[in-house]
């Protein structure tokens, strides 16, 4: 997304500008958290046959409060007969670079990465309550407290300082513009002739910041981020770029 490019890279320049903050700029309070218990990113593809159930079950997560879930569609399965319409090359690599870190050196669909530390088959709730449980638990003492609220102009976010008793490793701070549901005819390939539904599809994902232990402030202008009312937005605070993910929220969170 060009504008939301544009808008980082005034961010990097001059980020004396971009965080600024005055007591008229700030918000009488900051939006309430509700404790994360796991991130999901549901890797699925159209031409997928098996994806279809894994997507129907992120959708249950998306309903729960404290879980937040993001869709990223592959565009691997294109040649047996469908291309992807929501897929992009920056999804697989994305897959592709947690296969490398988790060790288990190849892709598939339907795939769930749990809270960027573990991969378990998207289709498959049992393995996604495990992966979720083991995860939650591993990464309790390191979850950084974040907001992601707009005020005026500006999309504000907003990360606190690490615990006392952890020790912080850098971090990615990314910036994700979802569609928050996708309805796709999809007229070829192994889903031929269904009508398939998709959430919080992520149609741009962006570092804006690193994040390294202290109290962090990013403000954005809202204009060259959020466009069509379907679009909402999503903030990770990743370890590296694909290690652990130790905060999410969503817009408003």
């Amino acid at each position: 997304m060009r504008r939301l490019l544009s808008a980082v890279a005034g961010l990097l320049i001059a980020p004396h500008l971009a965080l600024a903050e005055t007591a008229a700029d700030a918000p009488a309070a900051l939006p309430s958290l509700s404790p994360l218990r796991a991130v999901i990113e549901m890797y699925t593809s159209q031409g997928c046959a098996d994806c279809p159930a894994a997507d129907a079950l992120l959708k249950q997560y998306l309903d729960t409060k404290n879980v937040v879930g993001l869709t990223l569609p592959v565009d691997y399965w294109d040649y047996l007969g469908w291309k992807d319409t929501l897929s992009g090359p920056r999804n697989a690599e994305r897959q592709r670079e947690y296969a490398s870190r988790l060790g288990i050196g190849t892709v598939y669909t339907p795939q769930a990465v749990v809270n960027g530390a573990a991969e378990v088959v998207g289709s498959s709730e049992s393995e996604i309550e495990r992966a979720i449980r083991a995860t939650e638990t591993a990464l309790a003492s390191s979850r950084v407290p974040l907001h992601l609220w707009h005020y005026g102009s500006s999309i504000i976010i907003e990360a606190g300082a690490a615990a006392e008793d952890s020790e912080p490793k850098e971090a990615t701070i990314w910036l994700a513009v979802v569609q928050k549901k996708v309805d796709v005819a999809v007229k070829g390939g192994e889903n031929k002739g269904k009508t398939l539904s998709y959430y919080n599809v992520v149609r741009e994902l962006t570092p804006v910041g690193v994040w390294n232990g202290r109290p962090t402030t990013i403000r954005l202008a809202r204009a060259d981020i959020l466009r069509p009312e379907t679009e909402d937005l999503i903030v990770l605070v990743q370890e590296a770029s694909t290690g652990p993910i130790i905060g999410a929220a969503r817009l408003g969170d």
